[in-house]
């Protein structure tokens, strides 16, 4: 791995935090009109007729299948497929029926600290130093301190504390599907994350329709929510944080994560007119910090 990402993967973070920033409101919004279970598979089957009409229209067509590195790229994008986007958006909609609110930010959070031990044995150069275990606990803090304890207490629902687990195990999906993508041999980073969510769709459209069969036409509202949910934080997203993890390697890459609950205040003041909590600006110095120190260069020896 490089010393620095450079200026366009901090870009390519930055949006990344606020278009996922963004997903919890559009799955909240979503919730309204669409089962959890069809509002994955819908969104995963937008963003993959998405990128599928891309590669096609540019002429880079999916990855082969004609040779043995094929056939190993085929199995990362399955395995980015289900733990990228099936299982974790599964997950994560179905959490947000029962969960406290904030709960599923601070969920996102853990994800770096799931890479870090993953990364460390998996990854070649992602080693994992005191520094960079002190930055991302220094960022964990701030989202605890942005959130608040109060996320953290019951809401009394049924089925709360699967919910709670059901968050977990999204963040740990998300951490896995980082080191496979990071792992995948070398090729086409557009044709990959087609391939992702391709096979991310063939698992989720026929589970979907199942359990819940074809759903009816919705208010405007949950409809506009899932095409977002399918062309920015799927779509766009998973092109993106395949560039990420595989130019500045996954423990980058989760640290995108501390970002998520920033934007998701901020998008719940501006949009929905909530009050900014009075310890965003501390906690965001707490978030920065911890992002500043993971990825500052270390003086060399002369």
């Amino acid at each position: 791995m490089p010393d620095s990402p450079g200026a366009a993967n901090w870009a390519k973070l930055l949006f990344l935090g606020v278009i996922w920033g963004a997903s919890f409101m559009a799955v909240s919004l979503a919730l309204r009109g669409f089962a959890p279970l069809t509002i994955a598979a819908l969104r995963i089957s937008i963003g993959a007729a998405c990128l599928l009409a891309a590669v096609y229209a540019m002429g880079i067509g999916l990855p082969t299948l004609r040779n043995r590195d094929g056939h190993i790229i085929w199995a990362c994008a399955a395995g980015m497929g289900i733990f990228t986007n099936a299982l974790p958006f599964t997950l994560l909609s179905w959490g947000q029926t029962f969960v406290a609110s904030g709960f599923a930010g601070v969920c996102m959070a853990v994800v770096p600290l799931f890479v870090l031990p993953l990364a460390h044995f998996l990854v070649p150069g992602e080693h994992m130093t005191l520094r960079r275990c002190i930055s991302f606990l220094i960022g964990f803090a701030g989202v605890v301190v942005l959130i608040g304890v109060d996320a953290l207490r019951s809401a009394g629902t049924d089925f709360e504390s699967l919910a709670r687990l059901a968050c977990l195990g999204a963040s740990l999906c998300y951490a896995i599907g980082a080191i496979i993508t990071r792992l995948c041999p070398q090729v086409n980073m557009l044709s990959l994350s087609a391939a992702t969510l391709l096979c991310g769709a063939t698992m989720m459209v026929p589970a979907a329709l199942w359990v819940k069969g074809l759903p009816e036409l919705p208010a405007p509202l949950p409809l506009g929510a899932v095409i977002y949910l399918g062309l920015l934080p799927t779509a766009l997203a998973q092109v993106l944080l395949v560039q990420v993890a595989r130019s500045a390697g996954p423990a980058f890459l989760s640290t995108v994560n501390y970002q998520v609950p920033v934007w998701s205040v901020i998008f719940g003041a501006a949009l929905l007119g909530e009050t900014l909590p009075p310890q965003l600006f501390a906690a965001l110095a707490l978030i920065l910090g911890g992002l500043l120190l993971s990825r500052s260069r270390r003086p060399r020896m002369a």
